[in-house]
């Protein structure tokens, strides 16, 4: 009799969000993170993408340009989402295609995390009624005003309210994604990747 083949490893797909307009390091704090957590660490089993609506040039709010790895149509089954915020989530809020997209990956079991103003978007499709959340802190009203249900909560740099984490402006979005490292494997790795990447924030300011 031959060998039983052993089952296939259990991957965890994290894909990063990009947009014309997305905030530069909205996305690519984040990135940092999970693609040092991903590379570095390779028994964990995680894989860390970007995905946008095309593969060609994608300008940023600040005119760095960018290419996705992914299309939506082709990227394979996303367990985390990393939506960014940025000026092109005014275009994004009012897409239905976008907000159809993202009820959909919420429906299907994905984890759906935002930085900044990417949680505008989410109360746009209205997966944040009746959540604790948070954004960039320019943006807290508009968040109220798109849906009255939402507790904002103004001082948290990150909320987790389970199936959606919101993260606060910009760089909130490293502490949000060492978080998620946390949740998905362990407050040790965490460390370890914090340690990896140096960040140890102590403003000159």
């Amino acid at each position: 009799m031959g060998a039983t083949p052993l089952p296939d490893a259990v991957v965890t797909r994290i894909a990063v969000a990009l947009f014309d307009g997305a905030e530069e390091l909205d996305f690519a704090g984040p990135w940092e993170v999970l693609a040092a957590w991903a590379t570095q660490w390779p028994d964990d089993g995680v894989e860390a993408f970007t995905v946008a609506s095309t593969t060609e040039p994608i300008t940023c709010a600040k005119g760095l340009r960018v290419l996705a790895d992914h299309t939506w149509e082709t990227a394979p089954a996303i367990d985390v989402l990393v939506y960014p915020g940025g000026v092109g989530t005014r275009r994004e809020l009012a897409d239905q295609k976008v907000l159809v997209r993202l009820r959909e990956l919420r429906d299907g079991g994905t984890l759906m995390t935002s930085v900044c103003t990417g949680a505008i978007v989410y109360a746009a499709a209205g997966l944040l009624r009746d959540r604790p959340a948070t954004t960039y802190w320019g943006s807290l009203e508009r968040l109220a005003e798109l849906d009255p249900t939402i507790e904002v909560r103004p001082d948290d740099r990150f909320v987790d309210s389970g199936e959606i984490v919101t993260a606060a402006g910009v760089s909130a979005g490293i502490d949000m994604a060492l978080h998620l490292v946390a949740r998905l494997h362990s407050v040790e790795r965490a460390r370890e990747v914090r340690r990896y990447i140096q960040y140890d924030p102590e403003p000159p300011v």
